[in-house]
């Protein structure tokens, strides 16, 4: 039920239904609603059921109050929830609501064996809550996800201090995109060489661990006495070093020979505008013939990050090389067929795919897209005095490369796009 726009009744009825005796459900997608505290509040009384046999709950990119997360922290700590699977990813989830989850994982009831909290904005106090989780005794935690969230060293300085413990079970840890340099690398080697008998696969991708921290890890990797099988560290660098989401940005580059014919061209090619005349471009293949619209020359591969200035009826896209060129029908249009998405940005933002709309809020001028092509994750933004302001994420399966697209409304001359 993910993206279905779930309203509080239907969550309601939806959640009778899971607390039933007769219901076998064991795993409820309501990522990507916009579920009220209620909603959750009732969702949590239908998972302490005695009868709800629910083990995988996926509520990521909903709205997740201080009321919310202690709704979900007693689910944890329910004697007759068989929760094992919690994915709260994509929140600004605040150390307080971090704390209050750290209290129901650390229940002697709680079974969760896996935790999702990736691009949740952590602190270095939600680090702290997490900590205490990994060196309690009573966690069944085994996998857990803390990628995109700007950590830094000191913030893996105190999760390495829980992974010490000998209470420490976490098999599998996910640290991307987090920030972390050399000293890092250290503090986690450390707690490995203490607590070498549980961790099996670490992700340090999207990091900057410098020579040293390289190879204090792949030395553990030779090490019989660590159980460490797994070990991501590519891509890294410096550049990874930069805040949030802009640490993927990259270049993009209009494909000239995709460009309709209404669309006019300026600043070396970095701005395109919809207008009357019809452009003297040579005939090809890969021209769009009537949707006024075009793709951007280079393939994305891994995570990608852009933004760009919207004025006018416009909508910013991404879709496969494959989709259709010439013609009117569905099939050429971006967000209204199988090979492609979009975000229309108007008097209202509304994202397509395939025909179908899911609404999304807030007008802006200057909108971003993030891009994770392994990982099925295609997230819209409104960037509004440098801070991104989540808009939608589709989560699917990509089995093509993914090409920037801009298109525009047929009569709405004038509209333009900007690169930035």
């Amino acid at each position: 039920l993910s993206s279905c726009n779930v309203s509080e009744e239907g969550c309601e009825n939806l959640l009778s239904v899971v607390s039933s005796q007769s219901c076998s459900l064991r795993e409820l997608d309501l990522s990507t609603n916009s579920l009220k505290a209620s909603a959750v509040k009732h969702l949590s009384v239908a998972v302490e059921s005695p009868h709800a046999k629910l083990n995988i709950l996926r509520l990521n990119i909903c709205e997740l109050s201080e009321e919310n997360c202690k709704a979900l922290s007693s689910v944890l700590s329910s004697q007759s929830s068989s929760l094992t699977e919690l994915d709260l990813s994509i929140r600004n989830l605040q150390a307080s609501g971090v704390k209050l989850l750290s209290a129901g994982l650390q229940s002697l009831n709680c079974k969760l064996n896996t935790l999702r909290l990736s691009g949740c904005n952590l602190s270095e106090r939600s680090c702290e809550a997490l900590c205490s989780v990994l060196s309690s005794q009573s966690s069944s935690l085994r996998e857990l996800d803390l990628s995109n969230s700007d950590l830094q060293d000191s913030g893996v300085k105190l999760l390495s201090t829980g992974l010490k413990s000998s209470q420490s079970a976490v098999e599998t840890l996910s640290l991307s995109g987090c920030l972390i340099r050399e000293e890092g690398c250290t503090s986690l080697a450390s707690a490995l060489s203490s607590n070498p008998s549980h961790l099996r696969e670490l992700d340090l991708s999207y990091n900057h661990p410098g020579d040293s921290g390289m190879k204090l890890l792949s030395a553990g990797l030779k090490d019989p006495g660590w159980r460490l099988d797994t070990l991501r560290v590519e891509p890294a660098g410096v550049r990874w070093l930069t805040p949030g989401l802009r640490k993927y940005s990259c270049q993009l580059t209009i494909d000239t020979n995709t460009v309709n014919t209404k669309l006019q061209l300026s600043d070396n090619n970095r701005k395109v505008k919809l207008v009357k005349e019809v452009q003297s471009y040579p005939d090809h293949p890969d021209r769009f013939d009537v949707h006024p619209q075009l793709l951007c020359r280079d393939g994305l591969t891994g995570r990608c990050y852009w933004e760009v200035e919207c004025r006018g009826w416009v909508n910013i896209s991404v879709s496969y090389r494959s989709i259709r060129r010439k013609g009117r029908s569905n099939d050429c249009g971006f967000g209204w067929n199988d090979q492609s998405w979009h975000l229309f940005c108007t008097r209202g933002n509304q994202v397509w795919h395939n025909s179908r709309q899911f609404s999304s809020s807030c007008v802006s001028n200057r909108v971003a897209v993030y891009v994770d092509c392994p990982a099925g994750t295609l997230s819209f933004y409104r960037v509004s005095s440098d801070t991104l302001i989540h808009l939608h994420t589709f989560n699917t399966t990509f089995t093509q490369t993914l090409y920037p697209g801009i298109g525009f409304d047929f009569n709405h001359h004038g509209s333009s796009v900007s690169l930035c």
